[in-house]
């Protein structure tokens, strides 16, 4: 529940959750350009980003005061969280596979633009409410943009495996999403779902981050971009995000994180050096604009 002394004219009551979920969204829009300073295994900085973003998380879980209260929730509770940290590693390692095998392009557009299809499905079948047509009219722009962004850019081959993970990456980035949204909705409280979520995503994948080789933490390029993946993108963002799914319904979050390739491509352009062609300014356009008729709340009648 919101506050009653926020009034209904101050921003955070106008928008609800949305400018949270844009600002996570804005603030993992910044990890690939991190990345691209250091010289590991993108696999191997995935897993420690979730590992250290986990950890964060939990220690923030523990000190909000409703973890104790969340894992006494019986053994369902117990069992979803467990489907929940699955799916977060599911997504997290899918989509690197993903992209080892089919490119960065295809594989980024095909899992951002399958999630917010993905999480309108389960929002329907879950009866979590039905996808309006306003969010249909603006995922549909978006993930447009998303494609059109990334085809102005370098192509990339296509491999039917690596189309296959990318899916299972955009369907575990939404059921996890899901599975957030319900809890916090129910009124436990976000900062414990995300902490526990995540934290036991990123023990989950710390076999991997020891498969994929870890020397690359200790050495000058690579700790601080570990620990800024780890603590800003990760528990920062997952924060916002968390508190972002108070209010806002997980279709519609689900859409507003496609503001996350826009954040990457303007940082490519400014930091990276890299070049945006008409098309990949024009769908950087048509992603923009389909994400504020989605964020900017209908006038609702004064009462």
């Amino acid at each position: 529940m919101t506050s009653t002394s926020i009034t209904s004219t101050t921003p955070v009551r106008r928008f609800g959750g949305s400018v949270d979920i844009v600002l996570a969204a804005a603030l993992w829009g910044t990890t690939g350009t991190v990345r691209s300073f250091v010289h590991a295994s993108p696999v191997a900085v995935g897993a420690a980003r979730l590992l250290i973003g986990g950890a964060l998380l939990f220690v923030l879980a523990v000190r909000s005061g409703g973890l104790r209260p969340l894992l006494a929730g019986g053994r369902r509770t117990r069992l979803v969280l467990l489907l929940g940290a699955v799916l977060a590693a599911v997504y997290q390692v899918a989509f690197f596979s993903a992209v080892a095998r089919t490119g960065v392009a295809t594989g980024t557009v095909v899992t951002i633009g399958s999630g917010p299809v993905f999480a309108g499905l389960l929002a329907g079948l879950l009866r979590m409410g039905a996808p309006t047509r306003r969010w249909l009219l603006s995922t549909v722009g978006a993930v447009a943009g998303c494609a059109a962004l990334t085809a102005g850019g370098r192509s990339a081959g296509v491999e039917p495996a690596g189309i296959a993970l990318a899916l299972l990456s955009g369907f575990g980035y939404a059921a996890y999403a899901t599975v957030a949204s319900a809890l916090i909705t129910r009124g436990e409280d976000d900062r414990a779902v995300v902490g526990v979520l995540f934290g036991g995503a990123g023990l989950m994948l710390f076999p991997v981050l020891l498969a994929y080789g870890s020397g690359w933490l200790l050495t000058a390029e690579g700790a601080p971009a570990a620990l800024y993946l780890g603590l800003i993108t990760t528990g920062v963002g997952y924060v916002l995000y968390g508190r972002g799914l108070r209010t806002t319904p997980v279709a519609t979050a689900t859409t507003l994180t496609l503001s996350e390739p826009a954040v990457a491509a303007v940082l490519g352009l400014f930091v990276l050096g890299e070049h945006l062609g008409p098309i990949a300014l024009g769908g950087l356009g048509l992603l923009v604009v389909s994400l504020l008729i989605l964020a900017v709340p209908a006038r609702r009648r004064q009462v």
